[in-house]
């Protein structure tokens, strides 16, 4: 027997095909079993794989759970701000709209908006706080400050750096980062943008993630602090790379972090589920 699931691979925080992160959205009918979600994220292989399906409860649009190839995560931004882009931007299909909501497992309600350029996704803040972390450092290669979260969706640390040339020289130990299971982002002052940073998640199935929303969940707030405004510009400094606009509403851990950009569909086709 075969299942028809629609597919599509977006490059989620680019403009252009092969920028930005890579997701692929997949909508369901109903949840299929966790193992079988799970075996479909590791043959997409992408950081995270989408699967959306209507939300029966009513307290959104649509239901959103994400898969690494390895993992289910509580939060993810980049396929979040792909799943809006599919279902915005086919209203023949999903109907005509400008907003669409998504109930999450960990993360509640999150909320994707169409903008003139693009998108603008509302994730609840990573709040973060002094920590020791000799083990992180090392592994990152890096003596320095450091900061572990104590509210937010996901296990998070931020290593702050003094510079972007810091950030792109740097050569984590991925064996060591296995072994510690959180998101390491390391950030710094931008040279031409207010800030930049690489996220490292190997426990988690991806060494260097390519542009991570929910890491700027974390940023937001953080640097909102340094800098004394709400509103900042933001690059993810991995080999594809990626631009944000982000923004700070409210405050605490009541707050939001909106994070701005385009999304460009790859490709648009048919997964078939076989056995």
């Amino acid at each position: 027997m075969t299942q028809t699931i629609p597919y599509w691979h977006v490059d989620a925080f680019s403009s252009a095909t092969f920028g930005g992160n890579q997701a692929a959205v997949m909508v369901l009918d109903e949840w299929l079993p966790d193992d079988v979600l799970q075996a479909i994220g590791e043959e997409n292989m992408f950081a995270e794989t989408a699967f959306i399906v209507k939300d029966a409860r009513g307290e959104a649009d649509w239901e959103l759970r994400w898969f690494t190839p390895t993992d289910e995560v509580a939060l993810c931004g980049h396929a979040t701000l792909a799943s809006g882009h599919v279902v915005l931007s086919d209203p023949a299909r999903f109907g005509d709209s400008d907003r669409v909501t998504f109930r999450t497992r960990k993360a509640g309600v999150l909320e994707v908006v169409r903008m003139d350029q693009g998108y603008e996704l509302a994730l609840p803040v990573t709040l973060v706080e002094p920590s020791s972390q000799p083990e992180l450092l090392a592994a990152i290669g890096f003596r320095g400050e450091a900061y572990l979260s104590w509210h937010g969706a996901e296990q998070t640390a931020i290593i702050l750096m003094e510079s972007e040339d810091e950030i792109r020289a740097l050569n984590p130990d991925m064996e060591a980062l296995r072994q510690i299971d959180l998101m390491a982002i390391c950030t710094a002052p931008g040279a031409n943008y207010d800030i930049v940073s690489r996220v490292f998640v190997p426990a988690w199935g991806v060494d260097e993630d390519s542009v991570t929303g929910s890491a700027h969940a974390a940023l937001a707030p953080f640097w909102a602090e340094r800098l004394g405004r709400d509103t900042m510009t933001a690059h993810q400094a991995s080999t594809r790379g990626g631009d944000l606009a982000l923004r700070l509403e409210g405050s605490g851990k009541d707050a939001r972090a909106w994070l701005g950009g385009p999304c460009v569909t790859v490709v648009e086709g048919v997964f078939y589920l076989t056995g």
